[in-house]
């Protein structure tokens, strides 16, 4: 008997140890696989049977219900796991082997279409590399959204004598764990990518800025090198190509502000956290002032598959000028938490309400904020809009790292804006005075607004637009945006309190 339970932190967080215990204690002859998880983490624990060569789901599981798994009478059974609808209605093209193999096993890795993108790059030149990563059209999926190939192609041209490959793995953002559950379910697609990126752009070493509160993900990760390191998949000769690339593992000490990539590269070099004025670009100037590409995870783990089925497969998913696929992270007050990965143009009520079920309390969306902390915060009239870049952009929105957290009608969106400031003022690395200072004031300002000062929302405002147009970073910069679209979007959370001191 062939069984497979996910040992992803979210899975491990629901129980996944206690159940793997009692499956090995019922079952000792069983052959058990550990792997990441599937997405559906309403769902987690999940145990997969394997019968006939298909996979059984059954969850969410706990120690109780092994018996019943085993015996086949359990009441958690959910059919074979691909036929589930949350499964069936993905493109899952970066996420395609997590929560199918088992992470650390180079051989699943190949078995499943790896190293098939890393084979083909190293018959290629970097130019052609690079060119490949453009006709993909493959965008920064850490948030800013910035074209991956552009950011290449300024490294390939740079003359330098030593370049840099740059993950940043800082997932601070609410709602965000894509960058975690690949790391954890399939690290060696990361691998593969940072190789390929270093390939083409002609840096023969990389990092991984890897948050420390990501323990899990950190040993699957350094174990992940060493393996590849073992194998040949790293160092001097890159599978017998000649080429050299390797990389190593670097834990970061907690600061939201080091998700900046100015302020992860003064990290990485061992210096504080804070923001870098920009010109230079970390392109130009980055790493130890060399020439650096820094993309995120999900960026760098969806270049594989780029060159595996070819670019122009990719650039066929998607709207406009958003290319491929978006990992949406659907979290906060939600009946069907998880990781749903698709091509970009689904509406955003179809997120919330078709794939997430709407709210796990049952009361009506009141709004959704995606892309983060320093998302705005959207109304259900804005529900109609599609999962692109520029679409959201027209609508106010960011999609950031497509992480949505989802509130219902009982929140205050006060609260919620007061929130927003008050976290750009405990996490500010202090460099420029519009963050550091005007944080601080607009705590200040809100905490007056909710005391029924009419008179301070002007204030507010006026605050946000210095803030927004000052900022060296986006921590300022993007901090007015949950707290204006709240003012905008929810003006009765804001007249109530102005009617109640009157």
């Amino acid at each position: 008997m062939k069984i497979y339970v996910p040992m992803d932190s979210a899975a491990k967080a629901l129980g996944a140890e206690e159940v793997v215990a009692a499956l090995r204690a019922a079952t000792p002859e069983a052959q058990i696989v550990r792997t990441g998880s599937r997405g559906m983490i309403w769902l987690e624990p999940l145990v997969e049977v394997e019968v006939d060569g298909v996979r059984h789901g059954f969850g969410p599981t706990d120690p109780s219900d092994v018996t019943g798994i085993l015996d086949g009478t359990s009441a958690k059974a959910l059919g074979p796991v691909e036929d589930l609808d949350w499964m069936k209605r993905q493109t899952r093209l970066t996420f395609a082997r997590v929560g199918v193999i088992d992470p650390l096993s180079l051989a699943d890795h190949q078995a499943h279409g790896g190293l098939v993108g890393l084979r083909r790059a190293l018959a290629m030149t970097g130019q052609e590399i690079v060119d490949e990563v453009k006709t993909s059209g493959l965008r920064g999926r850490g948030g800013a959204g910035f074209p991956t190939g552009i950011k290449w192609q300024t490294v390939h041209d740079a003359d330098a004598p030593q370049k840099y490959i740059v993950c940043n793995a800082d997932e601070g953002d609410s709602a965000t764990f894509a960058d975690r559950m690949v790391m954890e379910g399939d690290p060696f697609t990361l691998i593969e990518g940072m190789t390929i990126a270093g390939i083409g752009v002609g840096a023969t070493k990389g990092y991984v800025y890897l948050r420390s509160e990501y323990p899990d993900a950190i040993a699957v990760m350094t174990r992940a090198v060493e393996i590849a390191r073992a194998e040949g998949l790293l160092g001097a000769n890159v599978l017998g190509s000649g080429r050299a690339f390797d990389m190593e593992i670097r834990k970061g000490a907690g600061a939201y502000v080091c998700g900046e990539e100015t302020s992860l590269l003064n990290s990485l070099e061992g210096k504080r956290g804070v923001v870098r004025a920009k010109p230079p670009l970390p392109a130009l100037e980055g790493f130890l002032g060399r020439p650096t590409v820094v993309n995120n995870v999900i960026s760098l783990a969806t270049v594989p598959v780029i060159f595996e089925r070819g670019a122009q497969h990719y650039a066929d998913f998607g709207l406009g000028r958003s290319r491929g696929t978006v990992t949406l992270q659907i979290a906060g007050n939600v009946a069907r938490g998880g990781l749903f990965e698709t091509a970009f143009g689904i509406s955003l009520g179809d997120v919330v309400n078709d794939l997430g079920g709407g709210t796990l309390s049952g009361r009506p969306v009141k709004a959704v904020q995606v892309g983060g902390p320093l998302g705005p915060y959207m109304p259900v009239s804005k529900f109609d809009t599609p999962l692109g870049y520029e679409e959201f952009d027209v609508a106010g929105g960011l999609i950031g790292h497509a992480g949505l957290t989802v509130f219902d009608d009982t929140t205050d969106m006060l609260g919620m804006a007061r929130f927003a400031m008050e976290f750009c003022a405990v996490e500010s690395c202090g460099k420029c005075t519009p963050c550091r200072i005007g944080a601080v004031r607009g705590v200040e300002t809100i905490d007056r607004i909710a005391q029924g000062d009419a008179d301070a929302l002007p204030l507010l405002a006026d605050l946000c637009e210095t803030m927004k147009d000052g900022s060296l970073c986006a921590l300022g910069g993007f901090t007015p945006f949950p707290v204006m679209s709240a003012v905008t979007h929810f003006p009765d959370d804001f007249a109530r309190l102005k009617e109640a001191a009157e």
